[in-house]
């Protein structure tokens, strides 16, 4: 695998806060003059029954979702030389690690599966907390009023 310590890794799980996200990696990327990639990881559920296993691709699926995520952030314009990877594993851990070699994180406040009104969730926390790298959450005016829409205001980050 090709190292890149100045790029810029962006979490990316479909929600609108990781599309935010994205946007907001894309301009320090261009601003800072730094590689971007767009990073989703998945996994099998704890129980898995074998027959869904034979007919069902997590990793397609992700990489489906990370494209639908990208199309959406950049109107199916995405910045020249956006790196896309599809990871296996559990998203905080993956990204830690991943933050080993990149000069920044950018998480959105909220993925799938948080709970509305958090202000940070899971995976943003544990990556503020364990990152190797500088990690920049972004926050976005939606969540401030407890919403999450796709539909994106304006976005706030902060830098842990």
């Amino acid at each position: 695998m090709d190292i890149n310590r100045d790029r810029i890794v962006v979490g990316v799980d479909g929600s609108s806060s990781s599309v935010a996200a994205l946007r907001y990696a894309a301009q320090l990327a261009t601003a800072l003059d730094a590689p971007l990639e767009a990073v989703i990881t998945w996994s099998y559920p704890a129980f898995t029954d074998p027959y869904l296993v034979a007919h069902w691709s997590p990793e397609t699926d992700a990489g489906e979702t990370l494209a639908a995520a990208i199309a959406q952030a950049f109107d199916d314009d995405p910045p020249e030389g956006l790196t896309r990877t599809v990871l296996a594993g559990p998203p905080a851990p993956t990204l830690i690690d991943l933050s080993k070699t990149s000069a920044m994180l950018v998480l959105g406040s909220r993925g799938h599966g948080g709970f509305v009104g958090m202000l940070l969730g899971s995976v943003s926390a544990a990556c503020a907390q364990h990152a190797h790298c500088p990690v920049l959450i972004v926050h976005t005016d939606q969540e401030a009023d407890g919403q999450d829409s796709a539909d994106q205001g304006e976005s706030r980050s902060e830098t842990a």
